[in-house]
Formats: structure tokens, sequence, C-alpha cells
């Protein structure tokens, strides 16, 4: 059986759950082997990393276009892999920008090409819809309503396997240690995630850190648990406290996301896939994010929604509170999101009714199995392709 994939991943939730796909993936066939671009985690899982694409991650054209050079030189390094029949497969996950470009040269050798968390077309970019149906052989989508949605445009082979992020929440153990060092029920407890990418950081934390600021004036007792993807994004969060903020009670963590997700009251948090994992663990939220003003301004043209919040989206309502800042007007929506956490934290009726919405939400949508799922699509249609080739060599020689 051909079982040699290559990946191309270029977020680190992206590496986070490609690892469980490449787990799974080896769960259904020992003999699986994995390559290509992606991040620590997929190398902890056992793939072999060609180059590690997570330290690219951007988003907004304007952020785009100085590494456009760098992107291609990425693609030709996939072709060659290609090129020389190094791999049976290929797994793309998110990232669509760059990875349209891996799938177009991974069918000129004629390769099986996987869509694994597709490119939120729903939302912006509909158009986009043709270049699944040139290059992509088979989308295993995470959201309820995207299966219809792709079927409906002409896309076949479409599966609805999940979404990988309560998986995370099934399987990953947490730190009991941490758990029981941090629980506290005298003090309220808000969980501030600033991002995963570099300039997501730079642009939410000081944002991030005003509002901290104005709840701690009101509510001396509460204490916030930072979730820092990486050591750099640590520092820099400490590196924009003053002295005014030496009463500030604010602890700084790197790898304890999941763990400050679980021991939250409520949330401060930066748009993006863990709203799933807050929406799995019940941890009421209010999101903020950051746009250029060139992004802001075409992604208005583009897009037809009026959420960018995974829950939300699934709930067709508001359940986290979601405000966006463009370019450098942070101010207004600095207040906006300091009300909502003032709600959040002050009241714990408001944090019970998102919790209760959160779990009907988790219950209805967040059943765990999607890496599961996901690998035994692939194992199957590999291995039906590769059962398949023998009969077309036949009839070839025929």
């Amino acid at each position: 059986m051909n079982n040699r994939l290559f990946f191309s991943v270029g977020e680190p939730s992206g590496d986070l759950h490609a690892a469980n796909l490449i787990r799974a993936l080896r769960a259904e066939d020992s003999s699986f082997s994995a390559r290509g671009f992606g991040g620590l985690k997929m190398t902890q899982a056992g793939s072999h990393c060609d180059f590690d694409l997570t330290t690219m991650a951007v988003v907004g054209f304007a952020e785009v276009i100085p590494k456009l050079r760098e992107f291609f030189r990425i693609a030709d390094m996939a072709e060659d892999v290609f090129r020389q029949g190094e791999c049976d497969g290929v797994v793309l996950v998110d990232f669509p920008g760059f990875n349209w470009h891996i799938a177009k040269r991974a069918k000129k050798y004629n390769l099986p090409v996987y869509y694994y968390l597709p490119p939120q077309m729903w939302a912006w970019g509909g158009w986009r819809v043709r270049k699944i149906q040139r290059y992509v052989d088979r989308v295993l989508c995470n959201l309820p309503f995207e299966k219809t949605w792709f079927e409906q445009r002409g896309v076949k082979n479409v599966d609805y396997v999940g979404h990988p992020f309560f998986d995370v929440v099934e399987s990953q153990p947490l730190c009991s240690r941490f758990l029981s060092q941090w629980a506290s029920s005298e003090r309220t407890q808000v969980a501030v995630l600033p991002g995963s990418r570099d300039h997501e950081v730079h642009h939410i934390w000081p944002m991030q850190l005003e509002i901290m600021r104005r709840l701690h004036a009101q509510f001396p007792n509460v204490r916030f648990l930072v979730a820092a993807l990486k050591d750099q994004h640590a520092l820099y969060c400490r590196s924009l406290l003053t002295g005014a903020d030496r009463d500030l009670p604010i602890e700084v963590f790197v790898g304890k996301t999941s763990e400050i997700i679980e021991l939250a009251d409520c949330a401060l948090m930066k748009s993006g896939s863990v709203s799933m994992e807050m929406m799995a663990r019940g941890t009421p939220s209010t999101v903020i994010y950051h746009a250029s003003r060139s992004t802001y301004t075409v992604g208005r043209m583009l897009t037809r929604l009026k959420s960018m919040t995974l829950p939300n989206l699934i709930a067709g309502e508001t359940v986290m509170p979601e405000f966006i800042a463009v370019g450098r007007s942070t101010a207004k929506v600095i207040e906006q999101a300091t009300q909502t956490m003032k709600e959040l934290v002050g009241n714990p009726e408001v944090r019970q009714r998102q919790k209760l919405a959160l779990h009907q939400l988790t219950c209805q949508y967040g059943q765990p199995g999607a890496s599961r799922r996901a690998a035994e699509i692939i194992t199957a249609d590999l291995r039906d392709r590769s059962s398949d080739q023998p009969s077309k060599m036949t009839m070839n020689a025929a």
C-alpha cells in the first residue's frame, strides 16, 4: 500500500492538528510515514521536517508580500520531492495562500491531495472553490455547515469529520501540578491569550494589557494568567510592563494554554481556532482581533460574515462578544472589550449564561474523533488508489 504522505502546514494550531492526524494515521497503518512542512509538534509525532513553515505564519496582504520570494523557494522544495517520487499523497492543513501552490504542483505529478481544515471560503473568497475542484481530491471539513456549502458548489468527495480541537481537549493530559498550584476559589481568574504569531502578539498584547489595567482598577482581586505560545512571546509581554504595573496581578506562562483555559473563570483572547477549545472547556470569553487597514479594507469588500469567531459562526449568533481593531485605531476596541470583560468578571450570572451556551454547542457539535475519522478516510482512499493501479497497468498493457 502507498503510505508516504507529504504534509504542508503553516500555522501553529495546524501543526498541533497535523501531529494528531499523523498519530492517527500511524494507528491505522504502522508502515505509514510523513514528511514535509510543519513544526515541532509534527516532528514529535514522527514526521520528517523539510522546513518549519510555522515560522512563516502571516495574515493579510501587507504581511505576505515581503515573504513571497521565500514562499516560492519553499514550494520549489516540495516540488522536488514530488518530482522524485518520494511521496504517495499530499495533506494540506489550512494556510491556503501558500497551499494552493503546493496542491497545484502535486497535481502535476498525479498525486492525490487531501485538504484537512480547508480554507474558510464560506467567509470570503468563495470563487476559490474552483481551486478546490481543480487541485483537491478530497476535502475533510471541520465545521458542520461546510460539507453542504462545498457540495452545493459542485465539490465532490467532501467529508465532515469534526473539529480536531475537541480531540485535543479529550486526549491531551493537563498538568495536575500546575492546576493544583494555580487553582483559586478566592480570586476571579482571567485567562489572557495574545495569539500564536509574532505580529499578532505585538498588536494584540498592548490592547490586552490596557484592558487588564482597567479591570484591575475596578476588581483588585482579579488575577490574570497569560498563555504565551513561546518564550519570545513571554519576553515581549513582560517587556511592556512598567513600574506602574508592579501591583498588577499578572503571571505569564509558556506551554500551559490548555491548563490556563481550564483554570480560568473567563478569558480575554485573540480571535482564532483556539476559540473551539474555549467552547469545549466552557470558558466564557471576550474576543479581540487586529487587522492592518489594507487587510481590513479588502476584507470588507470580500467577506459576507458578521463574525470571525468559530463558536459564533456555528451558533449563528454572538455567544462570545468580539471586536476588531484596525490599524492604530485601538481605543474603541479597548473600551468595548473592557466593558464586556467587566460583565464577565463582575457578574457570575453573565459568565454562567455564556458557559451554558458554550456547553450546548459542544454537546451538539463538539464530539471528539476528527483525527481518527480523517485518518480512516485518507487510509481507505490511498488503499483504493493502490489497488486500482495494477488494473490500470493491465489495461494499458492490453
